[in-house]
Parts: structure tokens; C-alpha cells; sequence
């Protein structure tokens, strides 16, 4: 009997070289052979003894090859215990020839008895004759130690069993006994059938898949565990190649070399799960039986040398619930398992592997694009890879590199003569549809799915599995694992529900999420019914509170939204176009959603389409007005181009305007203005804003909306230099709202208009005190800069460094883009103290910290890039500062910022005057003079009103120029 009372205990890597299991198996072996020798002995002196005692010479001919066959094996056969099957059925065959011939005649051989008995003697005198033959040869030894021997010895058990099912039929039903005896002896010979009967040939390996890329790594890893005498478990959805990769590793040569022809891939693909009895499970091993116990057959069979079994597509007997086989089969898998040199790779869909075995569990990966592209074009040929690469590149990437559907994918472009721009078409039109060009789990991605749906731990689900599935599916970063029963409330059993999705490799686990493969969440889009509306509603609910109740400062709520943001974005777009009627709600939670955003993710967003396309009627203007105002203040924290950032705050100021909200309207309006004021284009911003005051809403206005339009016009002419500071931001200085600012602004006219700078700081001091609420954290950051900024020029460094780092500490939870600017202005004036070591590290930490945001806010790039340009111009390395002004130029070209332009081609001037090449100086100074020009700003007040960023005195280039003094009066 099988024991299943205690796990397998743990084997070592290399058996040969543990002396315990050495030992174990030398007596094993040698315990068995002893048994046979015994059992040869006793057999070969009944035999002879029954050969005086039959009456028919046939029979006694047949009893005396047999017994000379035996004998020869008794004192030749090395692994004796491989013959002991031989053994037990000449026994069988002794005592039915002793029974069956009792009382007969010659005359009885002319009928059945006779045929019988005849094609017995065909079939020892060929086994007596070849054993002999190879014994003459020399070969006895050599006969029976290596494999296919073995099967030798499979093949003349065959011919002895044959001979017994014949005579059971045949022979005795042909002589004249009663039918007591008839059945005595039928019985008899089923009782003592050798359970050890092996009536077959295991079936060669199947060959090594000819598409087979990009496993090269994973295949030696997998060959090295197997070497090694690991048991394997392969787990992954359906298409993932395992079965391709268990071939791959059967042809292996160190596998070939271990386990010669004893490789063996069993496949159970195609039997149904529900029905699965443990005969089942045990039939693909190509194997016949004969007995009641054909675990131990295996068992036996399989121990007389090494050997490797691939349990192919092992779910089916893994989902086997219900069924009295469940019971049987994990048992039986570990005690075959258990087997000394016996390995075995299981590939399954499910984790449910059999337990008590020491399974080494290998995910399998996708492919890298490079292999994925090499099976695509191995099929489609309708296109040069060079020509259609980069086409099919995307598509490859929205399938995941799934391996089986690039396989169909390919197939059905290949097989319908598309070209790539048509499959981008069809595959836009259809998605997985396109996936299924044929029948079978190999051919169709439906097939392949409908297997796993279909198992019965995904059927045990019901509706709450399966509005399980199309919610993950329709979430694009899957469902968050932590937050499952907050989301989905009405599925009592969600954490379950996804842990059996995730055993069945339906869905996995990346960090806090349950995600699915792109091809799978497109069949489950394509082809299940769209989510359950319950479960929407529920994650609606949750989603939309926790956005409305998120502010610009980090807390729970924003911790919800940081990893959730794209599932929120995409319910929010979903809302957007497929809900009638949509609700105030739905707008007021795109708009929230947007601040969240701009506050604490800063990120180009695929709501933009979707607020664009919102249709306009009387009660959709407000709301679309006010998303595109949000979304528009995020592409400004983003620092997109102008062009993108004006068309929202136009469609805005638009629909504002229609719908009479003038105050609205004033926003976008002082809104646009300010982006043409941060990139320079000074004339622009003011014109805009004296233009709105000649408009019909500036009639409709509150005094307080005027003041705030007449504080940004005041911010435009600060920098044109035609007013006195005296005038600036008097409009607004009495207002309650905008009064705090504009008496700090005032100050700053004063200090950049060339007055008292003792009296402007100790203005500022005095107002810094009334800046502390959160409400004014803009006003005290603006204090604070402009002290840095006196502190600057009054040569007081380690104030002006401390005064910036207070503004940084201000923001650095929440405001990753106002942290890394003010971290360039340290850097600049830790290079004007001559320690440029620190200024670079200074900068370089600060943008690696903050690279994600750097890289998506082209504004925070060019003042990084500027910054790192003055360092490297006043440390004396040129060519590295002409590197970072050129790259800053290049920036504000596509940005459209003239005023980061000007100060980089004035510092690339002052690179040419720095290596005698006036001619090119003053090229880059007459170009910055016209730059000066289109912002609207005198050219000797270029850095008037950014001193932070002026270079240090000692670079005179550009005053030399500007007062056509020596060099330039030669060259101009």
C-alpha cells in the first residue's frame, strides 16, 4: 500500500553524493534481489517438478524452456529485481498448465487447448533463444543495466500475458472440466495477476518546439533545477508556452544525458475536470495495467532507473473537485515524487499543485519585445520586418507580449494578406475578436479562456466571480487589494473570489493591485457583459468621496488617490461619455480630481479628450467650462506648450462667457496673461488684460475681481520699466483681498526699480509677520524670496542660501515643482560663494529626487538647466556651460519662453567674449538684445526683476556690448 501519512522529506541536490541515500537505495535494492533469487529458486524447482507431472509432451517442452530460461537468469542477471515479473507469471503459467492438462491426451491438443499451448511455445523458446544468444555474445551483463533493456524484459511480459488471456478464453473453455473448476481457475489468475504488469512502451518525448524564442535564460535555469533533482511547478494563464517550454527542456542535452529515453511528457489536455475518475489520471502515463493498484505499478516501473514525467496542462486533474479522484491523485503524485531519481514538471494554470511535494513554483514570464517581435515576423511575412517594426511594436506592447497572442495575431494577418496598417485597423475595430482565426485552445484566445472559465473552481464562484472579473478588468491598474472591500461592499467574498482568480491565473499580484494580462482583460471587455452596475456604483461612491474630500496637503485621502489615480481617471472618463444625463457630480469629481492632480501627481491626463468632447447645452456649459479651467491649471503646472494651455483657457473663458459668468471669465483671462508673463512675452500680457478692461464683463465685475485684474497688469508693466515703482499696484492696494499682495509687490518695484534697499527689507520684514495663515503661503513665499533677493545683493550669501532653504522646507511635502526651483537658486548662489562642488551636488540631488516631476514640467527644465549653465560658466568650464545654454535655447524654443531664452543666449555670449571669439559675442548679445525686444523689457533691465539669476559682474560681455565699449565698438 501507498503511505500519504507523512510529507516527503527533503532530498538533496545531488544524491550521488549523499552517503544516507546511497545507502537506503543499495539496500532497497538488494533486499528486492534477494527476494528473487529465493523466488527463482522455488519457481525453477516447481516448474521442473509439475514438467514430471504433466501427461502432454508439449507441455513439458514448454515447462523446460521456461525452466532454462529462469535458471540462465538466476545466475546471469544482474538487477534481478527488474525480472521478478517474469518471475511470478512463468509461476501462473505453471500452475495453469499443471490444471488445465490434468487427465488430458494428445487427443485434447487438436483444440484449443493445442493453439494455446502453442503460442506459449513460440513465446519462451524466443525468450529462451534471446537470452541465450545474448549470453553467448557476452552481452548478459550489459543486457539488463541500461534502459532499453528494460523495455526488453516490458516486451516479453506482453508475450506471457497474451498467452494468459488466450488460455483464459480459450484453452480451458476447450477441454473438459465442469464449470467449478472453469471458474476456480479464472479467478486464480486474476487474483494473481502481477500488479507489477507493465503491458506498453512509455511513448517517445515530443520533439522541441520549432518556435520557440526568448526562453533561453529560463530554459537553462529550469535544466539546472531538474539536474539537480528539483520537482517543478509551472505556473500560468493559458498562451503563456509552458507545455512549449517543458519540450524545450526534455531535449536539453545535460537532461538527455541524466535520463536517456526516460523522458515522459504526459498530457491530460481535453479531459473534462468534472468527470475525472483517478483511472483517468493514471492512463496518459502510456501505460496498460493489469491488477487492482496501479500506483504501485508506476511506482515499480519507475524505480529501476532515472526518470523525468512531465505532468502536462495539470489542472485538470488539480479541479477535479467533487470527485473522489481529488482524494487519490495529490497522494499518488507525491509518492511518485518520492521515488528516488524521479522528477517531475508540473505545468498548470492553477496553484492548487499536489502538497507534500517540494515544489520549486516558476512563474512563467512574458516575453521581452525583442522576442515577441521574432515569433510575430516568424509568421507574418506579408511586410519586411524593417518596414512594419516600429508599426507592430505598439500592438505588441497592448497584448502584453502575451506569447500565444502574438501567435494568433500574426496568424490571422498572415493568413487574411493584411498589411500592418490594415491589422492596426482591425485590431482598432475589433480587438480580441481578432484572436480567434481557428478552433482549439492553440488557435483561438476565446477557446483558451472558455478552459479556464469552465473550471469548476471558477464556476463554484457564480455571478459574484465573474462581476469580480469584468471589475478588474475594467479598472486599467486592476483592482486595489487593500481597498477590495471598501470598493466593492456588495461582494461579501471579494477577498476570496480574488485569491481563487488568482490560483486559476486568471489575475495576478503586482504590489497592492489584482491586475490581469492585456489579453485576457480584452476578452473579458469584448467578450463578458460590462460590469455589474451595483459594483460600479459602489466604486463610484467611494472613489468620488475620497477625491472631494482630497486637498493640496498629503493625507489619507491623497494616500487613496497616489496609487489608484489611473482607476480614477478612467471612471471618471467612462462617466464622462457613457452616462446619460451626467450628473453634477460626475463634473465636480473630474475637476476635483484634476486639483488632485496638480497638487500631488502632476501627470499629463487622458481626461483631456474626454472633457473636450463633453457635448455643450445650457446645463453642460458651466461644468465643461470649469473641468477645462482645472485642466488647463494643470497643463500650466506642467508647463505644457502655450498653445495647449491657452486653447482650454479659451474654450473656458468661452463657455463662461455664454453662460454670463463674468468673474469666470476674469480668471481665464488673468490667467492667460500669466502665462504669457512667466514665459517672457511681457507686451502680450499686458495687452491682454488692458483689452479686458475695454470688454462687457469688466462692467459686471465686483471690485474685488477689478483689483485682481488690475494687481496681474500691474505684475506685466513691473517689468517694462515705463511707469514709476511709485504707481505699481497703488489700483489694488486697498483692497481686502488683494491688498496684502500688492503692498509686497509694491516693495519689490521699489527694490527692482533701484530704491532704498534698506528700507524695501525692512518693509518686508515688517509685513513677512502677517503671512503666516496657509491661506497666504504664496505672499509669504514672495516675502521670502525678495529678502533672499536683498540678501543676494548686499553680498550676504549664507543669509540669501538660508532664506531659500525655509521656502523649500515650505514646500516639500506638496509642491515638488516650487522645491526644485528654489533649490536651483541655492545652487546658483553656492557657485557665486566659489563652491561649485556643492552647487552641482545641490542640483543634481534635488532633480533626482524630483525626476519624475522634472521630466513632465518643461518649465522646471529649463530653470534646472539654466541653473546648471551658470554653475558651470562660473566655475570656468565652458564647454559644459555652452552645452547647458544650448539645451536651455533649445527648450525654450519648443516651450516658447523668451525670457529663459534670452538669459541663455546672453550666456552663451558670454562663453564666445570668455574665449576671445568677439565676433561670435556679439552675434549671441545682438540676438539676446532682440529677444529683449519681444519680451517687451529694456535690455539693461533684462535680470532687473530676476536678479537670482544675473550672472556675476565679473562677466562683462554684455554691459561692454550694450555701452558699445572695447571689443564691440570694433566689431559693431
Amino acid at each position: 500500500m501507498l503511505s500519504n501519512d507523512k510529507p516527503k522529506a527533503r532530498r538533496s541536490k545531488n544524491p550521488k553524493n549523499n552517503p544516507n541515500t546511497k545507502q537506503s537505495a543499495s539496500e532497497t535494492k538488494e533486499s528486492q534481489d534477494d527476494y528473487v533469487i529465493q523466488l527463482l529458486g522455488i519457481t525453477i524447482s516447481a516448474i521442473n517438478a509439475t514438467k514430471d507431472l504433466v501427461p502432454i509432451n508439449l507441455a513439458k517442452g514448454i515447462l523446460g524452456t521456461i525452466a532454462n530460461f529462469l535458471v540462465l537468469a538466476q545466475s546471469v542477471i544482474k538487477n534481478k529485481s527488474d525480472f521478478l515479473a517474469i518471475v511470478k507469471k512463468c509461476e501462473n503459467i505453471r500452475k495453469v498448465l499443471e490444471r488445465a492438462t490434468k487427465d488430458a491426451t494428445e487427443d485434447d491438443l487438436r483444440g484449443s487447448l493445442g493453439d494455446a499451448l502453442s503460442e506459449l511455445n513460440v513465446s519462451v523458446n524466443r525468450i529462451n533463444s534471446e537470452v541465450a544468444s545474448k549470453k553467448e555474445q557476452g552481452f548478459w551483463h550489459r543486457l539488463f543495466s541500461v534502459t532499453i533493456d528494460r523495455y526488453r524484459i516490458v516486451a516479453w511480459e506482453k508475450d506471457l500475458d497474451s498467452f494468459l488471456a488466450l488460455f483464459n478464453t480459450e484453452a480451458i473453455a476447450g477441454i473438459a472440466i465442469d464449470v467449478k473448476t472453469m471458474k476456480k481457475m479464472a479467478s486464480e489468475l486474476k487474483s494473481n495477476a502481477d500488479i507489477n504488469v507493465v503491458t506498453d512502451f512509455p511513448p517517445a518525448p515530443p520533439p522541441r518546439p520549432s518556435m520557440f524564442y526568448g526562453r533561453e535564460d529560463l530554459v537553462a535555469e529550469l535544466t539546472n533545477l531538474v539536474v539537480n533533482n528539483e520537482h517543478i511547478a509551472l505556473i500560468g494563464p493559458g498562451g503563456m508556452g509552458k507545455s512549449s517550454l517543458t519540450k524545450a527542456i526534455l531535449h536539453e542535452p545535460l537532461i538527455t544525458e541524466k535520463f536517456a529515453d526516460r523522458r515522459f511528457f504526459v498530457t491530460y489536455d481535453g479531459l473534462d475536470p468534472s468527470t475525472i475518475t483517478f483511472e483517468t489520471f493514471m492512463t496518459p502515463l502510456g501505460i496498460e495495467f493489469v491488477g487492482v493498484d496501479p500506483v504501485r505499478q508506476i511506482s515499480i516501473f519507475l524505480r529501476s532507473a532515472s526518470a523525468l514525467v512531465v505532468l502536462d496542462n495539470a489542472e485538470t486533474f488539480e479541479e477535479a473537485s467533487g470527485s473522489s479522484a481529488l482524494g487519490k491523485i495529490p497522494p499518488a503524485i507525491a509518492e511518485i515524487a518520492n521515488i528516488p531519481g524521479v522528477i517531475l514538471i508540473l505545468t498548470s494554470r492553477s496553484r492548487r499543485n499536489a502538497p507534500n511535494v517540494l515544489w520549486i513554483t516558476k512563474d512563467i514570464p512574458l516575453l521581452d519585445l525583442s522576442s515577441a517581435r521574432a515569433v510575430f515576423f516568424q509568421i507574418y511575412h506579408h511586410a519586411t520586418r524593417s518596414d512594419a517594426e516600429e508599426d507592430i511594436k505598439d500592438l505588441l506592447k497592448e497584448l502584453d507580449f502575451h506569447p500565444l497572442s502574438i501567435n494568433l495575431l500574426a496568424s490571422a494577418a498572415q493568413q487574411n494578406g493584411w498589411s500592418p496598417a490594415t491589422l492596426l485597423k482591425r485590431w482598432s475595430n475589433k480587438r480580441s475578436k481578432i484572436l480567434d482565426p481557428g478552433k482549439g485552445k492553440l488557435q483561438s484566445l476565446s477557446d483558451t479562456m472558455q478552459l479556464s472559465l469552465s473550471s469548476p473552481s471558477i464556476q463554484d464562484l457564480g455571478e459574484d466571480g465573474r462581476h469580480a472579473l469584468t471589475i478588474i478588468a475594467f479598472l486599467p491598474q486592476g483592482l486595489n487589494d487593500t481597498l477590495a472591500s471598501n470598493l466593492l461592499p456588495s461582494l461579501l467574498q471579494i477577498d476570496t473570489i480574488c485569491d481563487v482568480l488568482c490560483r486559476q491565473s486568471l489575475v495576478y499580484r503586482q504590489g497592492s493591485f489584482i491586475k490581469m494580462l492585456a489579453p485576457i482583460r480584452h476578452y473579458v471587455r469584448d467578450s463578458l457583459p460590462p460590469p455589474d452596475s451595483t459594483c460600479l456604483r459602489e466604486i463610484r461612491a467611494f472613489y468620488y468621496d475620497t477625491v472631494q474630500r482630497c486637498s493640496d496637503k498629503r493625507d489619507g485621502h491623497a494616500d487613496i488617490i497616489f496609487p489608484d489615480h489611473l482607476n480614477i481617471e478612467h471612471l471618471v472618463a467612462f462617466d464622462l461619455a457613457h452616462v446619460r444625463d451626467v450628473p453634477n457630480e460626475t463634473y465636480r469629481a473630474c475637476w476635483q480630481f484634476l486639483d488632485c492632480l496638480r497638487w500631488h501627481l502632476p501627470r499629463p491626463t487622458t481626461l483631456t479628450p474626454a472633457i473636450f468632447s463633453i457635448i455643450e447645452n445650457s446645463s453642460t456649459r458651466t461644468p465643461k467650462a470649469r473641468c477645462l479651467q482645472h485642466l488647463s491649471r494643470l497643463f500650466v503646472r506642467l508647463a505644457q506648450t502655450t498653445k495647449v494651455i491657452l486653447r482650454a483657457f479659451h474654450a473656458a473663458q468661452a463657455l463662461y462667457l455664454t453662460a454670463g459668468n463674468h468673474k469666470s471669465v476674469a480668471s481665464c483671462v488673468i490667467k492667460c496673461a500669466d502665462i504669457y508673463r512667466y514665459q517672457g512675452r511681457i507686451t502680450q500680457s499686458q495687452q491682454v488684460l488692458q483689452d479686458f478692461q475695454h470688454s462687457e464683463s469688466w462692467t459686471y465685475l465686483s471690485k474685488t475681481a477689478k483689483a485682481r485684474v488690475w494687481y496681474f497688469l500691474d505684475l506685466a508693466r513691473l517689468y517694462t520699466f515705463t511707469v514709476s515703482a511709485d504707481k505699481l499696484f497703488v489700483e489694488s492696494l486697498g483692497d481686502h483681498d488683494w491688498g496684502l499682495p500688492s503692498k509686497i509687490s509694491h516693495q519689490v518695484a521699489k527694490l527692482y526699480y533701484g530704491g532704498d534697499i534698506d528700507q524695501v527689507k525692512m518693509q518686508l520684514e515688517d509685513i513677512l509677520p502677517q503671512c503666516t495663515s496657509a491661506k497666504h503661503l504664496y505672499d509669504r513665499r514672495n516675502t521670502l524670496e525678495v529678502l533672499a533677493e536683498v540678501a543676494f545683493r548686499e553680498g550676504r550669501l549664507s543669509d540669501a542660501m538660508d532664506v531659500l532653504q525655509t521656502i523649500v522646507v515650505m514646500f516639500e511635502r506638496h509642491d515638488p515643482g516650487q522645491v526644485l526651483l528654489y533649490t536651483v537658486m541655492k545652487g546658483v548662489v553656492a557657485s557665486n560663494q566659489g563652491n561649485h562642488i556643492l552647487a552641482r551636488e545641490i542640483i543634481r540631488k534635488a532633480s533626482g529626487a524630483h525626476e519624475s516631476y522634472a521630466q513632465c514640467s518643461a518649465y522646471t527644465f529649463l530653470y534646472t538647466s539654466y541653473g546648471s549653465a551658470y554653475i558651470e560658466l562660473t566655475a570656468g568650464e565652458y564647454d559644459r556651460a555652452e552645452s547647458h545654454f544650448t539645451a536651455t535655447i533649445d527648450g525654450s524654443d519648443m516651450q516658447g519662453d523668451l525670457l529663459a531664452k534670452s538669459f541663455s543666449t546672453r550666456g552663451l555670449g558670454e562663453v564666445a567674449f570668455a574665449r576671445g571669439n568677439f565676433a561670435l559675442a556679439a552675434q549671441r548679445f545682438t540676438e539676446t538684445q532682440h529677444l529683449c525686444s519681444e519680451i517687451g523689457v529694456p535690455s539693461r533691465n533684462l535680470y532687473s526683476c530676476e536678479p537670482l539669476y544675473a550672472l556675476p559682474a565679473r562677466f562683462n560681455g554684455w554691459a561692454l556690448f550694450l555701452e558699445s565699449r572695447s571689443p564691440f565698438a570694433d566689431v559693431m
